[in-house]
């Protein structure tokens, strides 16, 4: 059992080839605003080309743009070679992922958001349990609102020197780490985007 893991949802590129659960093949940079020309031959540089029996892919949320563009490939690859296709969250991952080093409490994720918010979620000690909603909140706000000493993810240090105190654990999700997170329940393969679209339909535009 081959899974595909592709991951756009934030400023890294990352691309995984699971066999098993374990990683035969992987790819991973922060390459900022460069998803779209490095995703494909990020996945045809892997083993057989990344042909996989399944793929999953970050549905969000993180970067707009990032998280649409994987999205769109994950369907494109499934479609092509009939094979199923599910999301996993980005707070989640890396939430998995902080639980390795993490101890008593609960973890504070952190993804940098538009518009000078941070998108957050905080989970059970091991990761693997939500306890809040995805949000999307000022930097400012909450700033005085998360009550956390650490924190983890790629807004962590933004929320910390806004706070003036704390700890920041900076972490990308990690396409390799999947297994991670291969038991929880899937997510649909369409974007969690954590507040509204910065653009409008004409007819959003005409009604306000």
């Amino acid at each position: 059992m081959r899974l595909l893991v592709i991951d756009t949802a934030t400023q890294a590129l990352s691309v995984a080839l699971l066999e098993h659960g374990t990683p035969i093949g992987r790819f991973h940079e922060v390459v900022g605003r460069g998803h779209a020309e490095a995703l494909l031959p990020a996945i045809a540089a892997l083993p057989e080309g990344g042909r996989a029996d399944a793929i999953a892919v970050d549905v969000g949320p993180g970067s707009f743009t990032g998280v649409r563009i994987g999205i769109a490939a994950a369907r494109a690859l499934a479609l092509a070679w009939s094979i199923p296709l599910h999301g996993y969250s980005a707070p989640a991952m890396i939430a998995a992922k902080a639980a390795q080093a993490h101890g008593d409490g609960p973890i504070a994720v952190t993804i940098t958001g538009g518009h000078g918010e941070l998108f957050w979620q905080c989970f059970t000690a091991d990761g693997l349990k939500a306890t809040s909603a995805i949000t999307s909140t000022p930097i400012a706000e909450l700033a005085t609102t998360l009550d956390a000493d650490l924190f983890y993810g790629t807004g962590a240090e933004a929320l910390v020197t806004a706070r003036g105190d704390g700890t920041a654990v900076s972490l990308y999700p990690d396409a390799a780490d999947y297994g991670l997170i291969a038991g929880l329940e899937p997510l649909p393969p369409s974007p969690i985007y954590g507040r509204g679209a910065d653009a409008k339909t004409m007819a959003e535009r005409a009604a306000s």
